[in-house]
């Protein structure tokens, strides 16, 4: 009888533990993690990244999945390897009145490999709801995390630079790889 009282706990604590999936913070390593953005003007394109992304994930490990998202990056990290652009974009972004861009997950949703968040993105003081496709892939200990998405310039009410009076397209595309321990 003592064995099959023993028995019935286990059980129970096996049953609450499948209901209730455990979920864990893990951040992203900064020195394996960036992001990047691309602007196009039709005299070039212009790139520049950040290493210094602060990425925080809730996940499910033992199912493999991103449960929240929460991201926030200063704007001056990204560096485009031209000092005279990077300043110019500090003066367009305003960035010292607003000095980071920050993403907050709304709602995470996976099939296999494939992540689609949704969530509110703050950046030049606006707030707009965003969409972003990545690929998760995780090992035993590691998931990496690629994507990407566009905003509209504009409607973060930031005026497009311009070289020599043409402005760059209204569209800036962001690419992400962000490597998380878990």
């Amino acid at each position: 009888m003592y064995r099959s009282i023993i028995a019935s706990i286990v059980l129970i604590i096996l049953a609450q533990a499948a209901l209730f999936p455990q979920t864990k913070k893990t951040q992203a390593i900064k020195s394996e993690s960036y992001i990047t953005y691309q602007l196009t003007h039709p005299m070039h394109e212009i790139e520049a990244t950040s290493k210094e992304t602060y990425c925080l994930l809730e996940i499910n490990a033992s199912q493999k999945e991103i449960k929240k998202i929460y991201v926030q990056i200063p704007v001056a990290t990204f560096d485009s390897k031209n000092s005279n652009r990077d300043s110019h974009a500090m003066e367009v972004i305003d960035g010292l009145t607003y000095p980071n861009v920050k993403f907050i997950g709304t709602s995470v949703t996976q099939s296999g490999d494939s992540v689609k968040a949704t969530g509110k993105l703050t950046f030049h003081g606006v707030t707009k709801e965003v969409y972003i496709n990545a690929v998760a892939k995780w090992s035993d200990k590691k998931l990496w995390v690629n994507g990407s998405f566009n905003i509209s310039l504009t409607a973060f009410n930031i005026e497009r630079p311009s070289l020599l009076m043409v402005p760059v397209k209204d569209i800036m595309r962001f690419t992400f790889n962000q490597v998380f321990d878990y």
